[in-house]
């Protein structure tokens, strides 16, 4: 059991910092790792990617496939337990619902002179999915990545992934794979997996953009690859804020906090609340078995130690003000009415509102995706959707009488910022003018 946490005013933004922390500062020795890392897939390509999965998934396997075949739905599937399998296959069809919605198509306006502008839609060509698959096996992280790169017309969908001891790839991750039409799946992970996808080698094609969740050498290659490729985001660890008030079960909201902290070591739990009587029952259940009683207790433990926050709000206004100013991951709202609260929310990558939508329900079955901003980038950034495996092109055609109009402006606009050849351009459409 751990200690009782005490309660935290939300006015005391000295004790709350930790919570309010924002940004990704690896340290300097892990930046320099992973460069190094990059340097070497970059020079010396898959022999580098052979040598780091020995070194790291395969000890006893000197000579680590790369490549891995993707069965067929009904042969992966035979190797599932049903209801992992029936789990996925729901999955998918809810992510797949969710982000089909998401899709808006070309837009196009044509004005009275007869001037047409648009914004065309266009898929990226290529991308890679890191999909964890060591400690933590995650096929919902296929899912996430695969299934709306698909929906956006992506031809080329790639997903990495650490190998088991044997060289061979967790079942479920096949299965998710099969599901999700995945085009190329490769059996190698860390740093060195972003290098290749980034940069390619000989068996792996490089990507325009990587997306899919990671552990710290992971996120800072993604960082380091960035403009080489583009990226999802600098995922930190998982962060839950509850919103509870008298009306909320105090079990359901200990337990959400402990899901979270089951996590990551790392991981940021917090619940603010108005009601005091409420954030001593969950104090009171967070120092007891309750917290332990499902297993990952060193991690959990470490959380509720180091990285728990029971905030004692005197009004509506102090709970926002935590809100916006955390930019949780996760907002579950655990209120009479949450709907007052969400309409007024800014900063969260994904709602959960009532106390029958628990944060799990957005990583596997609600059809929103999973992958969402942490470390305060919710103010800024977006989770996951349809729309960043899409760029956007505009699209302008004058009509005559657009650009009889706009000639002389666009002249001495241009003049005025000193490009003389531009200021040309506009002149030598304006009628009657021959230089």
């Amino acid at each position: 059991m751990t200690t009782r946490l005490p309660l935290i005013a939300a006015h005391d933004r000295e004790a709350l910092r930790g919570l309010y922390a924002r940004g990704w500062e690896p340290q300097a020795e892990t930046t320099a790792r992973v460069a190094e890392i990059i340097a070497t897939v970059r020079r010396e390509g898959d022999a580098a990617l052979a040598a780091y999965t020995h070194r790291y998934d395969t000890p006893n396997l000197a000579t680590p496939p790369l490549a891995a075949r993707i069965p067929t739905t009904a042969a992966a599937r035979t190797v599932l337990p049903d209801r992992v399998a029936e789990a996925l296959e729901l999955a998918h069809d809810r992510v797949a619902a969710f982000h089909r919605r998401q899709q808006i198509g070309d837009r196009y306006h044509v004005d009275d002179d007869g001037t047409v502008s648009a914004m065309l839609i266009r898929p990226l060509g290529a991308v890679g999915a890191y999909v964890p698959g060591g400690t933590a096996r995650l096929p919902s992280s296929v899912i996430m990545a695969a299934v709306p790169a698909k929906i956006a017309g992506v031809d080329r969908v790639v997903v990495v992934t650490p190998p088991r001891p044997d060289g061979s790839i967790d079942p479920a991750i096949l299965y998710a794979c099969a599901l999700c039409r995945v085009d190329e799946l490769y059996a190698v992970g860390g740093a060195q997996a972003i290098a290749a996808l980034a940069y390619g080698t000989a068996t792996i094609l490089p990507v325009d953009k990587i997306v899919g969740p990671g552990n710290l050498w992971v996120t800072e290659a993604k960082r380091q690859v960035f403009g080489i490729c583009g990226i999802d985001g600098l995922a930190g660890p998982s962060e839950v804020l509850v919103v509870a008030d008298e009306s909320a079960d105090p079990r359901l909201v200990a337990a959400e906090l402990v899901a979270q902290a089951e996590h990551d070591p790392l991981a940021r739990v917090a619940v603010v609340s108005d009601d005091r009587t409420l954030l001593e029952r969950v104090a009171d259940l967070l120092a007891s078995p309750f917290a332990t009683e499902c297993g990952r207790e060193a991690t959990v433990t470490h959380v509720l130690e180091h990285g728990t926050y029971l905030i004692a709000a005197r009004d509506r206004h102090e709970i926002l003000d935590v809100i916006e100013r955390f930019a949780p991951e996760h907002l579950h709202l655990a209120v009479r009415d949450p709907w007052s609260i969400s309409a007024a929310v800014q900063s969260a990558g994904a709602i959960f509102a009532g106390e029958q939508t628990p944060v799990a329900c957005g990583d596997y079955l609600a059809g929103s995706n999973h992958t969402l901003p942490t470390s305060g980038a919710a103010r800024f950034s977006s989770g996951l959707r349809t729309a960043d495996f899409e760029r956007t092109v505009s699209l302008i055609a004058n009509s005559t009488a657009r650009m009889e109009h706009d000639a002389p402006l666009l002249e001495a606009i241009a003049a005025f910022e000193g490009l003389p050849a531009h200021a040309r351009t506009a002149r030598l459409r304006r009628k009657g003018t021959t230089a």
